[in-house]
């Protein structure tokens, strides 16, 4: 008896140390955090102020958002620890906005675009940028971009500079755009996964890679025309900004082996004979030549601003107005409950809307959406609130950014205008639901099912086969969902059903061919969103706020001590090794992705391809 006591108080023991390790571990990390945001705090108040005659630098690093999500301060105090470079999210409209005040401001005296940190970036997004670069140049100041590789979207905004400077050991790498996923039928079938898909469209192509080892003939063509559109338009934009033909862009592999063969495979070369660079130059030379432009800063330098140092010094210069517009951001994901990191919760994006709603100074409300959609039941939460804010007499106007597809359009529908840019993706109108069982697994491992239930479906889960009747229950219930979006297009975009129905079947159309086709009702970008938003409103001053999920104390507190330390934690781990482990991480997404939707009556009006443009 006095061992079993001996043995217990040991496991007891045992715990209280590791209690006691954990709550020590904690309280010491905790300390650390402090001390490293009050020292970057510190840091970041000792900023020079800004320089005068000084060129913008637009240095961008790290992806572009329409909202910066909360980071956790610990991750960019970990990074700077190990000597990782920390990860930015630039917000879009930040950039627009930094860039058109510097086009007026006496102390920037030009932008140089150095963007070889700035990783790809949808077209649509990357246009908004390229209008703000455009009405800089038109103030008189030159425009200089210089990189040593130019990837498709880095070159994109370098195509609007007045000058193309090119490492001479460089490259200009234009891929075009394309969707591509992995399929896994035969792999499920060889794990004995029974797959019980449940949809409504024939383009709805999501549940594709779980029943088809490749992309359909109809998804093919579909997408097609949406990828042939976009790389239409990227390529006139850039050959318009060159003054090269278009086709140059896109040649013949053939021609283009004989263009390389020509320079001896002299890729630098063959961009600048091709007419996408100006100069060849070396780092030293572009110094030279920048100095010669914008003057000597007494370091081997030119005159210079980083765009993070310029944006930190510039204030809301926005009149403070009884009438504001207020903005709400649906960007991700769409999924039941609250919002995450790169996701947009119901509950989250609906209270958003609501307090537009009660609050008395707001007149009008512009739904922003960047969206493939996800969680039809979510999507609906959402939509309720915009007839709501249009019962209370407050007009909302939808901004599609990239995609706004499936639940995006679903939470768009019912706005009293809805503006895509041309090369925004939206429709997807279609409902699948998807189930995967995994009796026949069990049984070869010797492991069964059975039981007894009050009804039909008590037994229905992941371990037994789905009776057919109640697969004829899902699919009804599919059914239901779909004949609910067609009848809110219907409905919203004054058509009938059968017209709705044409042109849902989970297609994918793009802004352009959405218009033609009434599901949408002005081509423009945010700028036409605030114009449209403000003549609703029927006011003639107006201030706009951008709704915003509030943070937590704690988050609040770390959030104003650490400024803008932010870090992937991941990228620091893993380092030059994220690339090798690629595969892996994208079958293992795609093979839990189905675990991230949690719609209650698990129907998804979620579009794929949207999400996996390259």
């Amino acid at each position: 008896m006095k061992a079993i006591f001996t043995g217990i108080g040991k496991i007891f023991g045992a715990i209280w140390k590791l209690i006691n390790f954990t709550r020590k571990f904690i309280l010491n990390l905790i300390f650390l955090v402090i001390v490293g945001a009050i020292i970057v705090a510190f840091n970041n108040d000792e900023s020079a102020d800004k320089p005068k005659a000084s060129a913008l630098v637009l240095d961008l690093s790290g992806p572009i958002v329409e909202q910066k999500n909360y980071d956790n301060p610990l991750d960019g105090i970990v990074s700077n620890v190990m000597g990782q470079p920390p990860v930015k999210q630039n917000v879009l409209f930040d950039i627009v906005e930094a860039i058109r005040t510097a086009a007026t401001d006496s102390s920037i005296t030009g932008l140089v675009l150095n963007l070889k940190n700035m990783p790809e970036t949808s077209l649509t997004k990357l246009r908004y940028i390229a209008k703000a670069i455009q009405e800089f140049k038109a103030s008189g100041k030159p425009v200089y971009a210089y990189g040593g590789h130019y990837s498709q979207s880095q070159y994109y905004l370098a195509s609007y500079a007045d000058k193309i400077f090119m490492s001479p050991d460089g490259g200009v790498m234009l891929t075009g755009y394309g969707t591509y996923t992995l399929y896994y039928k035969s792999l499920l079938e060889k794990l004995d996964v029974t797959t019980h898909v449940f949809r409504v469209g024939t383009y709805k192509s999501f549940v594709e890679p779980y029943i088809r080892d490749g992309m359909s003939a109809a998804a093919k063509e579909a997408n097609t025309v949406w990828l042939d559109q976009l790389w239409a338009a990227y390529t006139s934009d850039v050959a318009k900004n060159r003054n090269i033909d278009a086709a140059t862009l896109t040649p013949e592999m053939d021609n283009f082996i004989e263009q390389l063969t020509a320079v001896k495979g002299d890729f630098a070369q063959l961009s600048k004979k091709m007419g996408l660079v100006d100069e060849l130059v070396t780092r030293p030379q572009l110094s030279q030549i920048l100095i010669k432009a914008f003057g000597d800063n007494g370091e081997h330098s030119f005159k210079q601003i980083s765009y993070y140092d310029y944006l930190s010094m510039l204030v809301d210069d926005q009149v403070p107005s009884k009438n504001k517009v207020a903005v709400v951001i649906a960007n991700g994901a769409i999924v039941d409950g609250k919002s995450s990191q790169a996701t947009a919760g119901g509950d989250t994006i609906a209270g958003l809307l609501r307090k537009a709603r009660f609050d008395k100074d707001v007149k009008s409300v512009i739904l922003r959406v960047d969206s493939p959609g996800g969680s039809a039941f979510a999507s609906e939460v959402i939509r309720d609130e915009v007839d709501a804010l249009k019962e209370a007499g407050k007009p909302v106007v939808v901004s599609m950014s990239s995609v706004a597809a499936s639940g995006g359009y679903w939470i768009s529908s019912s706005a009293d205008k809805i503006i895509a840019q041309p090369t925004t993706i939206t429709g997807s109108i279609g409902i699948f639901a998807i189930l995967t069982t995994f009796e026949k697994s069990l049984e070869k491992i010797g492991v069964y099912s059975d039981g007894v239930g009050t009804t039909p479906f008590a037994g229905v889960g992941v371990t037994r086969a789905l009776p057919e009747d109640i697969g004829k229950v899902f699919q009804m219930g599919v059914d239901n969902g779909y004949q609910r979006f067609i009848g809110l297009v219907s409905k919203y975009r004054h058509m009938s059903l059968e017209q709705a129905d044409k042109i849902a079947q989970g297609r994918v159309w793009t802004g352009k061919d959405a218009k033609e086709r009434g599901l949408v009702d002005e081509l423009g970008d945010f700028d036409t969103a605030i114009t449209e938003a403000v003549a609703l409103a029927k006011v003639d001053n107006y201030q706009l706020v951008w709704m915003q999920q509030p943070l937590s104390p704690i988050q609040q507190f770390f959030k104003e001590m650490s400024g803008e330390v932010k870090a992937q934690v991941v990228a620091m781990v893993l380092g030059d090794t994220t690339n090798a482990l690629a595969p892996v991480t994208k079958v293992a997404k795609d093979l839990t992705s189905l675990s991230n939707f949690n719609d209650p009556n698990g129907r998804y009006a979620f579009c794929l391809n949207c999400s996996t443009v390259n």
